[in-house]
């Protein structure tokens, strides 16, 4: 007798129950059970069920692993998130061997790795011990990919940069073809700082329930750049089971989203929750999933559908109509959402061919984590401050709460929208080592505000 994804235990020196039914109780009934990681278990429940194994075998033990038809343990993903469950439950983890590493780095946890289930029994009955894995640590790479240093000119889009770093901001770069949008976005994971333990924790669980090896990406933040034909569940998740998508996969780093326009309206719609709450919700008919999102977005885009609005090189070719569509296919409420809102003019010769450099990542990012030290000092990068928290922090004078109030009814722009001003005036005075945002770092707020400007002429 074979039940699929089982050995016959028969086969494997034990006795199968003698009966024509085995019920197996896989609670919470509710939680859906997918794939082969519940063999090991199965196998091990009906060999205690049966009496072949001691009642108390498995007290204080996990396991999880599929098993092939002669007894061996095959690989699967996800070990790290379930890791993280044994280790907060105090127990210990049996698992196939290849995903030892992996479970291990959850810490402060006795991983078991086996090979064959003969060995998971003999150590259940204390014939032969499995010694418990040593973490082999992944290394972390110390080498960034493109330098800041690189990038020539664009002053106020290098600052704003900076600003998005310091406060985890999300950024919006808009420009002709060719003015380096996506090489100031791709320089924006090096002046970050370095993820926390934590941090990376999080980050390589998302990678494991995805399948992605954890080696190439441990300890870096991540960036991820889906192309603008991607579809809602790419981008946010889902599935008729739900996996992470892209911006999950960018938790904890940097979502890069080239062409912004040319996206769906619905894809960049359902992006707004988690933009907010930092993380997204999937529900379906029988079951719901929540995946970590606190990503940051940075996101690039021609003014025109030609590309040459603004262009002093080549003459824009498009007409006023169309430029009002291309722009208002992003809609107000996902522009509120987004702090930073910057132009990338084409920069003249002299400064292309310059051999002047601007300052290294490594420079920048000192500056930011002082900023960012500030900020946890308070309890939240200013992104994330509540509007109580934020208002707080925020005590402006009268006269300079007046001038706000002014800019803002001439601007029409929304509460929120009024909160993100503040968000990044506030990241300003920490930058500048002052205890609160005074005019000239409300006045450079209102400035990165481009796109609300120019929807009201």
């Amino acid at each position: 007798m074979i039940i699929c994804g089982i050995p016959c235990i028969g086969l494997q020196k034990f006795d199968f129950p003698n009966t024509r039914r085995i019920v197996l109780n896989l609670a919470p009934a509710d939680l859906p059970k997918v794939g082969g990681r519940f063999d090991l278990p199965i196998a091990l429940g009906i060999l205690v069920a049966s009496g072949q194994l001691p009642g108390d075998a498995l007290d204080g033990i996990e396991s999880v692993g599929e098993l092939a038809l002669d007894g061996r343990l095959r690989p699967i993903s996800g070990v790290l998130p379930l890791a993280l469950a044994a280790r907060r439950a105090g127990r210990k983890l049996i698992v196939p061997r290849e995903c030892a590493n992996e479970a291990a780095l959850a810490g402060d946890l006795q991983v078991l790795p086996a090979d064959h289930l003969l060995e998971v029994v003999a150590h259940l009955l204390g014939q032969r011990s499995i010694a418990a894995h040593q973490l082999e640590a992944p290394p972390v790479s110390s080498v960034i990919e493109g330098d800041l240093a690189e990038v020539r000119g664009q002053h106020q889009a290098r600052r704003a940069l900076e600003i998005a770093a310091a406060g985890g901001h999300n950024l919006l770069f808009s420009g002709p073809p060719g003015t380096g949008k996506t090489m100031l976005a791709s320089r924006l994971p090096g002046i970050l700082p370095p993820l926390t333990e934590d941090e990376a924790l999080e980050v390589a669980a998302v990678r494991s329930v995805c399948g992605l090896p954890l080696s190439e990406q441990w300890g870096r933040r991540p960036f991820r750049a889906p192309h603008h034909t991607a579809s809602a569940v790419a981008l946010v998740g889902g599935g008729s089971w739900p996996r992470p998508g892209e911006i999950s996969l960018a938790h904890q780093g940097v979502l890069f989203l080239d062409e912004l326009p040319e996206f769906s309206r619905h894809v960049l719609e359902v992006m707004r929750e988690p933009m907010e709450s930092g993380q997204i919700h999937i529900a379906r008919a029988s079951h719901e999933r929540r995946f970590p999102a606190r990503f940051q977005l940075v996101a690039a885009m021609n003014p025109c559908p030609c590309g040459h609005l603004g262009d002093p090189r080549q003459a824009c070719q498009c007409t006023a109509a169309q430029i009002q569509r291309y722009q208002s296919r992003l809609s107000g409420p996902l522009l509120d959402r987004i702090d930073l809102q910057v132009e990338v003019p084409a920069l003249p010769p002299e400064q292309l061919t310059s051999r002047e450099t601007g300052e290294s990542s490594a420079e920048v990012r000192e500056r930011v984590m002082v900023a960012r030290n500030r900020q946890y000092a308070r309890g939240a990068l200013n992104a994330h401050l509540g509007s109580r928290e934020l208002e707080a922090a925020c005590a402006l004078s009268t006269a300079d709460r007046a001038w706000l109030a002014g800019v803002l009814e001439r601007l029409r722009l929304s509460a929120r929208a009024y909160h993100r001003v503040l968000r990044v005036a506030l990241t300003l005075a920490d930058l500048a080592d002052k205890p609160q945002p005074e005019r000239a770092e409300l006045m450079e707020a209102i400035g990165y505000r481009q796109l609300d400007r120019q929807r009201q002429g």
